[in-house]
């Protein structure tokens, strides 16, 4: 499907015909009276306004058609943009759209460039009418990009961005964006761009490089007037496999809750399809220290991450936080899960000291956590994380995965809620993981090493409850297992600096399979904390 001649280019919607005929005249006209009969009042024209059943029709038909990816060819001043150049080309604020109407929301426009060649047709909606944004170079200054010859006047966008005065009402900051495949990502209130969300993902994580990316061929942007303090964004996607029509609401405040419904087309069966997907970065952390490899870059901050933990709800009320790592090779975990609640990924950790970076601030990083709408059955959360040797590379990877398979012509609808979060600390009440450590463990009453598949791990638990139990350390109980390994010993200690505590597990892992560990404070039969779950793998290189 070419980009030009299968896109959907509204430049207006149709006036209805389906008015009603003139009634017949009376069987039997008075004798008397030769005059024609009084027209009668026609039922007033409606027009038709378009909305989200209009991008479903238009998944429907792409969907039955086979799937064209082919891109326009770009001319090569474009293509051989390097990122520093393309991102001299800026869309010139006070071109902005959307204030027509009074409101505070402005959007701008990506050029096309460098990694983003494949353009996308972005409309905007006035009174219920989609027009599509012509694109002009004199929307963008080009700042140190110089070319040689006049870009082509249809050439269109890579995405776009929005901006509301989120954080001031005096200014506008960047709310939104979306721009790539799938991709997109938005911030809360003081928050600063880190992991992204993805509409869609299939077949992610396997092994044979078959992942395919869908993406957003077209857009339409709600015009909002002086009194919405939120915005709705139109998205139809388009892959080899499917697809499909989404609705986005964003509503901006300290977490900007957004609301996303979704409409499948399946061309073929998927078995493999990631719902709610997410991409984040994980480099270095405080589980990390102890691999070698990390300590031979010549880093002077001790974490590097846009996300160090996955946290999930089951539909059980039960809540688990699994930190991130940065492995020597792929490694995938799986949760399975039914009617999932809630899952994300989470930047707990909020201290300057432990980045140490003034420019990036690691800190400020947003957290998404997203809550089904309905039941989404039986599946499992899917973690994927990748190795990497610096922080440029967005190595993790979740998303939903329905053990149903979708199969071709059946439609599948789903929808879910997504919050910019910061730390998730208000999320439940229960205790939560601070820090993962580990070293070696070492023999019972002796200063030797118990041997390389033994290790000791270090989980400080805060918050919560357990402040009350500090002085009465015997009521909290560690509750540990292990799965392909064996728990040998558990010691529990009070942390007072943190007002927590520090359980400590010595476990024998496995010499040739990953080992699964899980451990939570309890009083009596009541959990006090939420569920540690980590993994770890001898590697034989």
């Amino acid at each position: 499907m070419s980009v030009v001649t299968r896109r959907t280019i509204v430049a207006g919607m149709a006036i209805s015909a389906a008015g009603l005929s003139a009634p017949a005249e009376a069987q039997q006209p008075p004798a008397q009276s030769s005059k024609p009969p009084a027209p009668q009042p026609q039922p007033a024209q409606q027009p038709q306004t378009f909305g989200f059943e209009d991008v479903v029709k238009r998944a429907r038909e792409i969907a039955s058609a086979p799937h064209d990816a082919s891109i326009p060819v770009l001319p090569e001043q474009l293509t051989k943009l390097d990122f520093d150049a393309w991102r001299e080309i800026r869309f010139r604020a006070d071109r902005a759209l959307l204030g027509a109407t009074g409101g505070r929301f402005r959007l701008q426009l990506f050029h096309l460039g460098h990694l983003f060649l494949r353009p996308v047709t972005i409309n905007t909606v006035r009174d219920g009418v989609a027009t599509p944004i012509p694109y002009s170079a004199n929307l963008f200054d080009y700042g140190r990009a110089k070319f040689d010859k006049p870009l082509p006047v249809n050439l269109g966008f890579a995405g776009f961005r929005i901006h509301f005065p989120l954080n001031d009402p005096r200014n506008s900051d960047e709310l939104l964006s979306f721009i790539g495949a799938s991709y997109f990502r938005w911030l809360g209130r003081d928050q600063k761009y880190g992991l992204s969300a993805r509409g869609l993902a299939i077949n992610t994580g396997l092994l044979d490089n078959n992942e395919e990316f869908p993406f957003f061929r077209e857009f339409w942007i709600d015009t909002p007037d002086a009194n919405t303090d939120r915005v709705t964004i139109y998205a139809l996607l388009d892959s080899p496999s499917v697809a499909g029509a989404y609705r986005f609401i964003f509503q901006p405040g300290p977490e900007t809750p957004v609301d996303i419904e979704a409409t499948l087309f399946p061309r073929k069966q998927i078995t493999r399809l990631g719902m709610a997907p997410l991409t984040s970065m994980y480099f270095l952390g405080e589980n990390d220290r102890h691999m070698n490899d990390r300590n031979k870059y010549d880093e002077f901050r001790t974490e590097l991450h846009d996300s160090d933990g996955l946290m999930i709800r089951t539909d059980k009320d039960d809540w688990i936080w699994r930190p991130l790592h940065n492995p020597l090779i792929q490694e995938v975990d799986n949760f399975p899960v039914t009617n999932i609640k809630g899952f994300g990924l989470i930047q707990r950790d909020r201290n300057f000291a432990n980045y140490q970076d003034i420019e990036l601030n690691y800190e400020q990083r947003p957290s998404y956590w997203i809550e089904p709408q309905g039941n989404w059955g039986e599946g499992r959360i899917e973690l994927i994380e990748l190795a990497t040797k610096d922080e440029t590379f967005d190595n993790i990877i979740v998303a939903y995965v329905p053990n149903a398979p979708l199969d071709p012509g059946k439609p599948f609808t789903f929808s879910y809620r997504m919050r910019a979060l910061h730390d998730g600390a208000d999320l439940n009440t229960l205790g939560r993981t601070l820090n993962t450590f580990n070293a070696p463990a070492y023999a019972l009453g002796s200063a030797e090493a118990a041997g390389h598949n033994t290790r000791r791990f270090m989980i400080d638990f805060v918050d919560g409850e357990l402040a009350y139990y500090l002085n009465q350390p015997s009521a909290v109980e560690i509750v540990a297992g292990a799965t392909n390994g064996k728990v040998l010993r558990k010691f529990l200690v009070p942390n007072p600096a943190i007002k927590g505590f520090r359980a400590m597990i010595d476990v024998e892992v496995s010499d040739t399979e990953t080992t699964t560990m899980t451990c939570f404070l309890q009083t009596g039969r009541r959990r006090l904390t939420e569920t540690w779950n980590y993994t770890w793998k001898i590697y034989n290189l």
